[in-house]
Parts: structure tokens; C-alpha cells; sequence
């Protein structure tokens, strides 16, 4: 069981906080020859498989590193343009990297403005006044926990579908962000929190969230 990330997202929808706390890494990584029997093809600024799978090898999957050298976006870390570089026979044999797209920063503020409309919608298509919108979504692979305070902060978690005590966790979310930014004198309120003490209680609580899933009575 694990929480993988955490987000905290302000009452006009955008993200003031996020934690990456663990990342399950779905890789493969195989040596080709020449011709490169996958198709790849520029999106979103990544190199990412459009047709061709195999050997753990899934189409979306981005290009992460080309002979142990890492990938960034359509270029490697030393400069060669890669849909370039794995055309030409003579850079062949090649060890290629495949794994999930990492997301960026924009893509995360994006995500974080697209979730706070959902559930804006979830609230105005509930069949009864007062609904507070979404509280979770679940997928086979991931469980999203959201919980809203009064005055529209919405704290989100991420975690394993067997993850329990996650409403205890947001809570304790919600109790560290009161603790340790607000009433940080050098905080503003809705703008990003960088508080080192916010940072340090955060990750001790998803600490003891995994390992016990408890914040004492009545959590």
C-alpha cells in the first residue's frame, strides 16, 4: 500500500501545493537493432510509442533514456535530437528506455484547474442542494481522496486502492496547513506555500499513514 502524491489547490482553482511521495516506476528497457521496429512519434513535447507493443512496451509510453543517457522532452541530455539520432543505422545497437510520462509543472497546474471544475460540476448536478461535490474517484490502480474546507481549500491525496484511514490523513492535511502556513506570518493566503516546517510535518504524516493508517482517537 502506498500514497503517492498530494495536492492542495485554492478556492479559485489554482495549485498552491504538491508532493510527489511515491511514484510507482512501470519501466522496460530493451536494446534494438536496426530498423527500430517500434513507431514513435513527438507528443506534447515528449517522445512517446504510437504503434508497436511489446515486451512491457505500452502504446503512450515515453522515450525516458537512449543508452543510458537520460531524455529530456525531444532532445537527450547531451543534445541529440532523438527521432534523428534512432534514423541513422550506424547508432545501432541501441538500449532504449520506455516508461510513463513524468508530468511537468504546467501539466500539474492544469490537472489541478481541471479537477476544481469537475467538481464544481459534481456539486451543481447533484439532486439535492448542498451537495459538496467530489470526494473521491477511483480507478483500478489509484483511489482520489478530496476533502474541501469551509472556506474552499481542497486538499487532495492520491493513494493505493487498499490505502485506508485516508479521511483521517486529509484531516491531519488540513490541521499541518492551519499549524504551519497560515499561521506563518510570511504566508499569503491562496498563493503557493514554501514553508520548510509544512514540508517536513507533511511527510511525517504519510509516514504514519502508511505504516498505520491512525492519528489517535476519533481519526
Amino acid at each position: 500500500m502506498a500514497i503517492f502524491s498530494v495536492y492542495v489547490v485554492n478556492k479559485a482553482g489554482g495549485l498552491i501545493y504538491q508532493y510527489d511521495n511515491y511514484v510507482p516506476r512501470a519501466e522496460a528497457e530493451k536494446t534494438f537493432s536496426y530498423p527500430l521496429d517500434l513507431v514513435l512519434k513527438i507528443h506534447d513535447e515528449k517522445v512517446v510509442v504510437s504503434f508497436g507493443q511489446r515486451d512491457g512496451i505500452r502504446v503512450g509510453h515515453a522515450l525516458l533514456s537512449i543508452n543510458g543517457v537520460d531524455v529530456n522532452g525531444k532532445f537527450t541530455a547531451d543534445g541529440k535530437e532523438i527521432i534523428e539520432y534512432l534514423k541513422d543505422s550506424t547508432n545501432y545497437p541501441v538500449s532504449i528506455r520506455f516508461g510513463r510520462a513524468r508530468l511537468s509543472s504546467n501539466e500539474k497546474l492544469m490537472l489541478a484547474s481541471m479537477f476544481h471544475s469537475l467538481f464544481a460540476i459534481g456539486s451543481q448536478l447533484s439532486p439535492e442542494v448542498g451537495s459538496s461535490g467530489i470526494e473521491m474517484l477511483e480507478t483500478d490502480m489509484f483511489k482520489l481522496h478530496c476533502f474541501q474546507t469551509l472556506t474552499g481549500i481542497k486538499f487532495i491525496v492520491l493513494a493505493d486502492p487498499r490505502q485506508s484511514g485516508i479521511d483521517a490523513l486529509l484531516r491531519k492535511i488540513y490541521e499541518i496547513y492551519s499549524d504551519f502556513a497560515l499561521k506563518n506570518p510570511f504566508y499569503s493566503l491562496e498563493m503557493p506555500i514554501r514553508c520548510e516546517l509544512f514540508d517536513q510535518n507533511l511527510k511525517g504524516a504519510l509516514e504514519i499513514a502508511e505504516k498505520a493508517a491512525n492519528f489517535g482517537p476519533g481519526s
